[in-house]
C-alpha cells in the first residue's frame, strides 16, 4: 500500500493531518498516576475525563492507542497545551524520526519494530511528549511493547514509582531497542542461514535478490536507530531541565545500545557484501570455465579446418587425390593432430 504523504498546501491549517493507514482499532488511551506509595490506574480513560497534570507530588503517564482519530488526539493535546506542529508531527507518521524541546516539554518520535519471521519489517511510529511530572505517549496501533511496565507500576517492582516521568522515558526507549535487538537477531539468523554455495554449482538470482532486500531493511533500521542515538547523544552533551543528574547515566546506557545496534547492523551488512562478492565471483569462474572449454575445442578445430578446407579444393594436380590410400592417410592425419593438441593442452591443465 502506498504511503500517505503531507501536503504542507492545507487549506485550513488548524486542522491536523493523519498519514498512516487507519486500523480497525478504535482510540483507546490509558492513564496511570502514581508516586512512591500509590498509584491509579484508569484503562478506559476519555478525553472528557482530562483535567491536565495538575499534582505535582504524582506522576503522570498517559498514553493512547490508534491516532488515526484525529479529532480525539487533537482535543487531548489541546488540553496539555501542546504545540499544533507538534499535534500534527504525531499524526505524520511518515517522517523521520525527530526531537523538539519546547518551553515546558520535549516532543520525541521514534520508529518502534515488531519481530517477524519475513523479510519485510513491520513497525509503527510512536511519539513522546515529556514534561515535568507526565508523560504522553502515542501509538501508531495497538501493540504490547509496554506491558512489563505496566506491570512493575502495578506491582511496585523496582525504583519506577520512585522516580520521575524522565525515567519512565527511559524504560520505553529500552522497550522499543530491545524490539530491534530481536529483528537485527532475526535477520542475523536469516543470513547464516544461507545455503552453502557450492563452487560447483551455478548460484541462483534469487539468492541475489535476497540478499538485496536485507540490504534494504539494514539500511532502513540504520535510519531510524540513529535519530535515537543523536538524540541520546544531546542529552549527554547538554543540559536539560526535564532530566535529572540521577538519570543522566540511564540515557547513556541508551547510547551504548543504538552503538551496539548500529555495529550489528554493519556486520551483517559486510556479511551481506560478501556474500555478494562471492555470487559475482562464481559466476564469473563459470563463465571462465565456460570460454575455457570452447576456446580449447575452438583451437583444436582450426588446424583440423584447415586441412579440410585444403584437401576440399577440386585442383587435377593435387597428388593426393589419384593415391589410392589418401583418403585414409587424410583421417590419420586428422586423428594425430587431435590427439597430439589435446595432449598438450592437458599438460598445460588448460582443463
Amino acid at each position: 500500500m502506498r504511503k500517505k504523504t503531507l501536503s504542507r498546501k492545507k487549506i485550513n491549517p488548524s486542522t491536523p493531518i493523519f498519514t498512516g493507514i487507519k486500523y480497525s482499532d478504535d482510540l483507546k488511551m490509558q492513564l496511570f498516576i502514581y508516586n512512591k506509595n500509590e498509584y491509579v490506574e484508569n484503562s478506559k480513560f476519555y478525553e472528557k475525563d482530562f483535567n491536565g497534570f495538575t499534582d505535582e507530588t504524582k506522576q503522570y503517564w498517559l498514553n493512547t492507542h490508534a491516532i488515526h482519530d484525529t479529532e480525539q488526539i487533537t482535543k487531548i493535546c489541546k488540553k496539555a497545551k501542546i504545540h499544533d506542529l507538534v499535534i500534527q508531527d504525531i499524526l505524520d507518521v511518515n517522517q523521520r524520526p525527530k526531537f523538539q524541546e519546547y518551553e515546558d516539554y520535549w516532543f520525541f518520535s521514534i520508529k518502534s519494530l515488531l519481530p517477524s519471521e519475513t523479510i519485510e519489517i513491520e513497525g509503527e511510529q510512536l511519539s513522546f511528549v515529556l514534561g515535568k511530572n507526565f508523560l504522553i505517549s502515542f501509538q501508531e496501533k495497538k501493540a504490547d511493547h509496554f506491558e512489563h511496565v505496566r506491570h512493575r507500576i502495578r506491582e511496585n517492582l523496582g525504583i519506577l514509582r520512585e522516580r520521575g516521568t524522565d525515567y519512565l522515558l527511559f524504560l520505553l526507549l529500552e522497550s522499543i531497542l530491545d524490539n530491534y535487538f530481536k529483528t537485527i537477531e532475526n535477520i542475523e539468523d536469516k543470513v547464516e542461514n544461507f545455503a552453502l554455495i557450492d563452487i560447483n554449482e551455478d548460484p541462483s538470482p534469487a539468492l541475489l535478490n535476497t540478499i538485496e532486500n536485507y540490504k534494504r531493511q539494514l539500511h532502513s533500521l540504520k535510519k531510524t536507530i540513529l535519530p535515537i542515538r543523536d538524540f541520546v547523544s544531546k542529552v549527554e552533551r547538554e543540559k536539560f531541565n526535564l532530566i535529572q543528574q540521577k538519570h543522566i547515566k540511564y540515557f547513556f546506557e541508551l547510547k551504548d545500545i543504538c552503538l551496539t545496534l548500529l555495529d550489528n547492523c554493519d556486520k551483517i551488512e559486510a556479511r551481506l557484501e560478501s556474500n555478494i562478492n562471492l555470487f559475482f565471483s562464481i559466476q564469473g569462474h563459470r563463465m571462465n570455465q565456460v570460454m575455457k572449454t570452447l576456446t580449447v575445442v575452438s583451437t583444436i578445430f582450426i588446424p583440423l579446418t584447415f586441412l579440410a578446407g585444403i584437401y576440399g579444393m577440386n585442383f587435377k594436380n593435387m597428388p593426393e587425390l589419384s593415391w589410392k590410400w589418401g583418403y585414409y592417410s587424410f583421417w590419420i592425419i586428422i586423428v594425430i593432430v587431435f590427439i597430439i593438441m589435446l595432449s598438450y593442452f592437458k599438460r598445460k591443465k588448460w582443463f
